[in-house]
């Protein structure tokens, strides 16, 4: 089975209209319609990275406007979604069921993932390294997203690079940042 995330909320304004979000057009920030989806991808995608789950579909934002408000989330974990052209897909190759459970309170939003069987493995999703790097003007970074799976039988990790995640910075980094023109 298949999950897609753009296949559940492509209808969810119908009777309550989303609210403006952030989105950058023609390089600035500016409110637009969806606010929140994002937010909402992007806990799914983090879930889904510790579980044994296929992710067949993530994009990750092209631009990176502010900081990170979480410290220990590592950079590159994001998940962006746009109707009709970027989704957040997963695919179950397990024997395993698996349950998706999202709530909200007045400041969070809380995800769980629930199975029909104990889990072999737990999950340390990290980035191995951070680079920064000119190009065309535009500072952008590289952030390889690695994972350490523990086999929670025999106590044994297995390290797995999942994937190298680029995207331009929009803000101004801080003076201690070593930023590399291309090539070097």
């Amino acid at each position: 089975e298949t999950f897609s995330f753009y296949q559940l909320v492509r209808y969810a304004d119908r009777n309550e209209p989303f609210t403006d979000g952030l989105n950058m057009v023609d390089g600035k920030i500016v409110g637009s319609y969806g606010g929140g989806l994002c937010q909402l991808s992007n806990l799914l995608f983090w879930m889904f990275l510790h579980t044994p789950l296929t992710v067949i579909e993530r994009h990750g934002h092209a631009v990176e406007s502010f900081p990170s408000t979480t410290e220990d989330l590592p950079c590159g974990t994001d998940a962006t979604i746009n109707e009709g052209w970027l989704d957040l897909k997963v695919k179950n190759d397990t024997d395993t069921t698996f349950q998706i459970i999202i709530s909200f309170d007045d400041e969070f939003m809380y995800g769980h993932i629930l199975s029909d069987s104990e889990q072999k493995y737990e999950y340390e999703i990290f980035n191995k390294s951070i680079a920064y790097y000119k190009d065309n003007g535009k500072v952008m970074q590289k952030a390889s997203v690695d994972c350490n799976r523990l086999n929670k039988t025999t106590q044994e990790t297995d390290h797995i690079w999942l994937y190298n995640n680029v995207c331009e910075i929009g803000y101004t980094l801080p003076d201690n940042i070593e930023i590399a023109e291309k090539g070097e």
